[in-house]
């Protein structure tokens, strides 16, 4: 079940983020790494809308908005491929409408899954702190307020960042 994000879920959300990060930015450095599980705590999670997904009273997956960006979306490994990451986008889409994300171009897994839903690329940049190339995609809003009518999930990836 999707619900809003408890300070309580800290721990349980970093810890997923870890793992999850482990598989789609293994070309990011350790300390690049470990930086970000400091800025998600301190900076990225105070400051976003976040929505968990909890399965069995554990988080399976998150997704951090900040405005009608994407911030941040991960599914734990061990939960992806069954809707999740689905489900929270179509969440964050029935909030916002359209949507923005940016995900590493070495994250090709991040990259397909955001294509299959309908994210188009609008620019590419280089991420400043790695070097690495940022692929900004955008999922626009449609007629009917932002809600996916065709989604038929029974359930429901990518850096966070906000801006300023």
């Amino acid at each position: 079940m999707i619900r809003a994000y408890r300070p309580a879920d800290c721990e349980a959300v970093l810890a997923l983020w870890a793992r999850a990060a482990a598989v789609a930015h293994a070309f990011l450095s350790p300390e690049f790494l470990a930086q970000e599980r400091m800025d998600i705590r301190e900076v990225y999670l105070p400051n976003a809308e976040t929505w968990v997904w909890e399965e069995g009273g554990a988080v399976a997956g998150f997704v951090s908005l900040v405005g009608s960006e994407v911030g941040g979306l991960f599914v734990d490994p061990a939960c992806q491929r069954r809707g999740i990451g689905r489900a929270l986008i179509e969440q964050a889409r029935a909030l916002r409408g359209a949507l923005d994300v940016e995900v590493f171009e070495l994250n090709g897994q991040g990259r397909a899954f955001y294509a299959a839903l309908g994210f188009v690329i609008a620019a590419r940049s280089i991420h400043e702190a790695t070097g690495f190339v940022l692929v900004r995609m955008r999922l626009e809003g449609g007629e009917n307020n932002g809600q996916w009518s065709t989604v038929n999930c029974q359930w429901g990836r990518e850096k966070i960042i906000v801006d300023g």
